[in-house]
Formats: C-alpha cells, structure tokens, sequence
C-alpha cells in the first residue's frame, strides 16, 4: 500500500536512508524538513504494516518544474515493481500539481534505476561530475515531460483495460 508519508514514519524511513544510501544518506533533520515541506510530496510503501520503501517529490504547485528527491526500496522488497509503483505516484502527484518536467539526478553505477526513469519516460539531459560524495561517482541528470507521460499512462492503462476484459472473456489472466 502507498500512502503519504507523516512525521511519525521519520524513525523507519531513516533506517531505510541509512541502510540505502550509506555513504550520502540525509541527515534526520534534512528529512524531517523534507516530509514537512509544503513544496514536497513524500509516500511511504507499506507491507504488513512495514514500511519498506519511501520515496519524494518537491515541487510547489503551480510550478512549471519539479525534482525526484530520492525512492528507496528495502532490499527484500525489491524486484516487485515497488520502485515503480513509487515512481508512478510521483509522477501523478506532479501531474496533479500542474508540473510540466520532472527532473532527478541518478548514480552513473546504478544501472537498474537508470533502466527504471528511462522505461518511464525520462532522457538524459546531462551529467554532473563526481556529484555522489565520498564516492566521487557522476551523477546523471535526466528529465520526463510530464503531460507526455499522463498521456502515455493513459493510453497504456486502457490498453491494460481491454487486454484485462478481452482476457476475463477468454478465462485467462493478465500479469
């Protein structure tokens, strides 16, 4: 289940941070600030009432642009599509608040997340050098046009529709 994320989630969220991220993980005040924020959107992926991933948003409303601060997905909860069902809502939260680009910055040795953003829309657009420290890694910054991807969600959920009742009328299932 997503949810929004509270203040109260600010102790599991931070072990998340650390185990994540551990050489750049946030500081605890830098998020509390975050979740506090009436320029950001944070949620929380629960399981069993376990929190087991979070990830933000800032951008004010009725701004043009807005940023992926950071998901973070436990490690046995990956693999599942958590991070995309984190990035999705996101991306509906900055549609809903009238964003028209969504930038993020991504390690250049995290593959699978590059693989993630772009499936989702995202380009790359630059590349900051020796961005993550300690560990001197570049960061590569990317962008999703967000009516763009509204409109692809869109057609890409109507098309779930109809594969899902043509499917139903046939017996099968649809994954």
């Amino acid at each position: 289940m997503i949810r929004d994320a509270v203040a109260a989630d600010l102790d599991a969220i931070m072990r998340l941070e650390r185990i994540s991220f551990p050489t750049d993980a946030w500081s605890e005040a830098m998020m509390r600030e975050e979740l506090a924020s009436p320029h950001g959107h944070y949620i929380a992926l629960e399981h069993g009432g376990v929190l087991t991933g979070y990830a933000g948003l800032r951008a004010p409303r009725g701004g043009r642009d807005g940023d992926i601060q950071t998901i973070a997905v436990a490690e046995a909860a990956r693999g599942r599509g958590s991070g995309r069902a984190l990035l999705r809502a996101l991306l509906a939260a900055a549609a809903e608040r009238g964003v028209r680009e969504v930038f993020l910055e991504v390690r250049d040795d995290n593959p699978v997340a590059q693989r993630l953003y772009a499936s989702e829309g995202f380009t790359e657009v630059g590349r900051r050098p020796r961005y993550y420290q300690p560990d001197d890694v570049d960061a590569l910054v990317m962008r999703a046009d967000i009516p763009a991807w509204a409109a692809a969600s869109a057609s890409a959920g109507a098309a779930s529709s109809d594969a899902a009742a043509s499917s139903a009328a046939e017996g099968t299932e649809v994954r």
